[in-house]
């Protein structure tokens, strides 16, 4: 297989950009560099592009070294043929290639090789030329034998019949029309172990769905159910279609009567060997396909709530409510330093409100609170409560932000919080985290784990390796995106930019703290093993505010240092200037191809290099929603149909999407609610993050469910 053209044609691009994307990885490049700084080099392919492009070349270099594997496997039995080469060759998927090796592959012992080993092979073969539909009795009769174990003639014939109906189930070409036809035509279908039970699958207590309509999230859902013993699921394939397809296929197409025991073999095969690998395949198949599709909606949400933008310059409560033990607070100022942290008890059952009031606003007026973020977990309603009561009473303009706990327990309980706060509780350490995240989500939401944020739908049920290789990837294109404060980050924000280890990233924060600040980006190749490669792709993504080269505190690269001076020169501009921002430095270039030829470097690359200077260490997170402050608060009873809200997406699942609209419980907006055309995925409508307006369409108190739509508000 030209793996190179396979890949052009599945991304639609130049075998060009494929050749020149293939061997940048191989040299050992990170997609977050290729995708920057490397965009003459691919045609500007982009990271997602690049990403697709990584998976699809390890997935079909694995598919290579598998041929070979196979090849040589059947080479050795003495059986491959040059028919049976160039099928293996031209497969394009693992599946295909399994299908063409099973004959060759060394089997467990069978029904029908304990039946070879008796001399019954002869027998098989007079079975499947067998013209006539007359008994085999008389030739059967050969092959009983007490010596190998044949007792009687009807031994002899199951034997045979065994070996037959192993040779049909074995054949390639047949287990692909099955599948295929199973796929196009079969039905899944699912069944309650027991009605009477009540659980959240009741919708799939009597289930039937079309194979090829099967939507993802159903096929998870029925997996887990099946899991929990609730649901016995099952592939309903066109049975009879494939009972004729073999006969048609296995009987002798010269015959002109039909075989009593070749059909009874058929059947046989078909029920006991290959419908239920083929079932096995096919549930398999769906739940990759989910697991894909799973994996592609989380790590989108993921993206949008790690790209929130940061709330600078502002002193943050961090509120971590709790009913027994008390709500843990922590004080922190504008630069991410916990200034104060302490407990407050006015939920039940202490419920000291005087109190923790009289505490609360003590810490306002010492620490010039401008903002308190909230957990939304365990006595965040009545803490919530609390809140708005005390806004009113004080003088400050006090606002809060209610924001999602998931993850914070994980990182407070973390061998890395330990480390960060020594002195702290886990519950002070989970404040701290809390009002970190809004400050800046993306720096404080990477020392936790991707899959612990819960922005997806099933991610205990999928492929956890595939999981994380994925949502990494998200991690890591968006803090590059981004790009860090060399004299700032923390070793887990370090540990995602291109090229950086966790070692190295803990060992630049070692050499750091060992000399001070860096003061030049050059600095970096002092650090224990950071090598010139590693250099290379971190480089353009650390930042260094005033340090001794203003270029530093930009994305341009160190390598387009010179044409960066020279293009400052031409244009009548000195290095000191950048400072500021160059506004109007795109017009004073002018042309850029021409331009670009005479600074010897790309024109992409002289196009980033003026947008940079235009606006140094521009953040693209300022483009994104920022969340919805709040001073008064909304109880599920105070709801009404046809009451319009603003509210924030939190989650994004294949059917809708859930709506923080201040009850404490999210409303989902079903996909068919979200706009008056027709959409796929509700990610074409919205995304994780997103301000929209609502309005509530039902409430049900009772199971706690909102319904709102989003159109003709």
């Amino acid at each position: 297989m030209d793996i190179i053209q396979k890949l052009t044609e599945e991304l639609q691009v130049k075998r060009w950009q494929t050749e020149a994307a293939v061997n940048l990885i191989d040299e050992g490049n990170t997609i977050p560099f290729i995708s920057r700084y490397r965009k003459e080099v691919t045609g500007a392919l982009n990271d997602e592009q690049l990403r697709v492009l990584d998976e699809r070349l390890t997935y079909l270099r694995n598919l290579e070294e598998k041929k070979v594997q196979v090849l040589s496997s059947i080479e050795e039995q003495g059986k491959l043929t040059d028919e049976l080469r160039a099928q293996i060759e031209a497969a394009e998927t693992q599946v295909a290639v399994d299908d063409l090796y099973r004959p060759y592959r060394p089997k467990r012992r069978t029904r029908a090789t304990m039946a070879k080993e008796k001399g019954l092979e002869g027998l098989a073969d007079i079975l499947r030329l067998q013209m006539t539909d007359q008994p085999m009795e008389e030739e059967a009769k050969a092959y009983v034998s007490e010596e190998k174990g044949v007792a009687s003639v009807e031994e002899a014939l199951a034997g045979a019949m065994d070996i037959v109906a192993e040779a049909v189930s074995d054949e390639a070409d047949y287990r692909t029309y099955i599948r295929e036809i199973t796929l196009k035509e079969g039905m899944i279908t699912s069944e309650a172990k027991d009605e009477t039970q009540e659980s959240v699958y009741e919708t799939y207590y009597h289930f039937s769905q079309p194979l090829h309509k099967m939507a993802g999230h159903r096929t998870l859902a029925l997996n887990r159910g099946e899991a929990e013993k609730i649901l016995t699921v099952k592939i309903e394939a066109p049975q009879e279609k494939i009972l004729r397809y073999l006969e048609k296929q296995v009987i002798a197409k010269n015959n002109p009567h039909t075989s009593g025991l070749l059909k009874e073999t058929v059947a046989d095969s078909y029920a006991r060997l290959i419908a239920p690998s083929i079932e096995r395949e096919i549930r398999n198949l769906l739940t990759e396909q989910a697991e894909e599709g799973a994996i592609r909606v989380f790590g989108k949400n993921l993206e949008q709530l790690l790209m929130q933008p940061p709330i600078a310059g502002q002193t943050v409560l961090g509120w971590d409510p709790a009913f027994r033990t008390g709500c843990k607070l922590a004080v922190v100022d504008p630069t991410g330093k916990v200034l104060d942290t302490v407990v407050i008890y006015p939920t039940a059952p202490q419920n000291k409100v005087k109190e923790a009031k009289a505490t609360l606003k003590k810490l306002i007026e010492t620490y010039h609170i401008t903002l308190i973020s909230l957990g939304n977990g365990t006595a965040s309603r009545e803490s919530e409560q609390v809140i708005v009561e005390l806004l009113k009473e004080i003088p400050q303009k006090v606002q809060y932000v209610i924001v999602s706990e998931a993850g914070a327990s994980v990182y407070s309980a973390s061998k890395l919080a330990t480390e960060e706060f020594p002195e702290f509780d886990v519950g002070q350490r989970s404040a701290a985290s809390i009002a970190r995240r809004l400050q800046d989500p993306l720096a404080e939401l990477v020392k936790i784990d991707p899959k612990a944020i819960g922005v997806g739908q099933y991610q205990h049920d999928m492929n956890q390796k595939r999981l994380s290789e994925a949502l990494g990837g998200v991690v890591e294109d968006s803090v590059n995106k981004v790009g860090v404060d060399l004299n700032t980050a923390s070793a887990p924000l370090l540990s995602y930019i291109s090229g950086i280890t966790k070692t190295l990233a803990k060992n630049i924060v070692a050499y750091r703290e060992a000399n001070g600040r860096f003061k030049d980006r050059r600095q970096l190749l002092k650090v224990p093993k950071l090598g010139p490669k590693a250099y290379e792709q971190c480089a353009g993504f650390l930042r260094i505010t005033g340090g001794t080269n203003p270029l530093d505190a930009t994305s341009v690269h160190p390598e387009s240092y010179d044409a960066a001076l020279k293009l400052l020169e031409r244009l009548g501009y000195v290095p000191e200037d950048i400072k500021g921002g160059l506004k109007g430095i795109g017009k004073k270039a002018g042309q850029l191809k021409k331009l670009a030829e005479e600074l010897d470097v790309g024109e992409l690359t002289l196009k980033d290099m003026i947008q940079e200077l235009e606006k140094p260490a521009r953040d693209p997170r300022d483009e994104m929603p920022r969340p919805v402050l709040r001073s008064d608060v909304l109880d599920m009873k105070d709801l009404t149909p046809g009451m319009i809200l603003k509210g924030t997406v939190r989650n994004i699942i294949d059917f809708g999407a859930f709506v923080d609209i201040g009850v404490h419980q999210d409303g989902l907006v079903h996909i068919s609610q979200m706009c008056d055309r027709y959409i796929k995925h509700p990610l074409e409508v919205v995304k994780v993050g997103d301000v929209v307006d609502v309005k509530v369409l039902s409430v049900d108190e009772g199971k706690k469910r909102i319904a709102l739509t989003m159109k003709g508000v």
